[in-house]
């Protein structure tokens, strides 16, 4: 299992902004330090950890932050109607889109997708594959 994802960002103010539109939603809890960004699932006593954590931190060797080619973190969401408002929201809050939210060919019938970078370049996809929501073939 993941544990945790960290991405690089040269700028947390920007990053915070472009994470906070919809990582809540999705039920992280921000705590913010000294050293980044830090997205967690709240924890109940008694249970363990619900993972993977989102760490968003400047780079440790302080060269700029690079976004991976070929990398991409997905979050998934409730259903089709929060992908779309999510990735409304990600986008108002000074992400770029990679990909408007819907149906792909290339995934099962079921899987709603939206895509977006984050300030750094990052990718994010947003999706929901309830199988209660319509599909893509009707």
């Amino acid at each position: 299992m993941i544990a945790y994802v960290t991405v690089g960002a040269d700028d947390i103010t920007r990053a915070k902004r472009f994470y906070s539109a919809f990582l809540p939603a999705l039920g992280y809890e921000l705590e913010e330090g000294p050293e980044g960004l830090s997205y967690a699932l709240p924890v109940q006593p008694g249970q363990s950890p619900v993972l993977p954590d989102y760490y968003v931190k400047p780079t440790f060797d302080g060269r700029p932050a690079l976004a991976g080619n070929g990398s991409m973190v997905a979050f998934e969401a409730r259903n089709q109607k929060q992908v779309r408002d999510l990735h409304a929201a990600a986008l108002l809050a000074g992400g770029s889109d990679e990909g408007q939210p819907g149906f792909r060919a290339a995934y099962g019938p079921q899987f709603y997708v939206g895509y977006l970078r984050d300030p750094q370049g990052n990718k994010i996809a947003l999706f929901s594959s309830d199988p209660n929501e319509p599909r893509r073939d009707g």
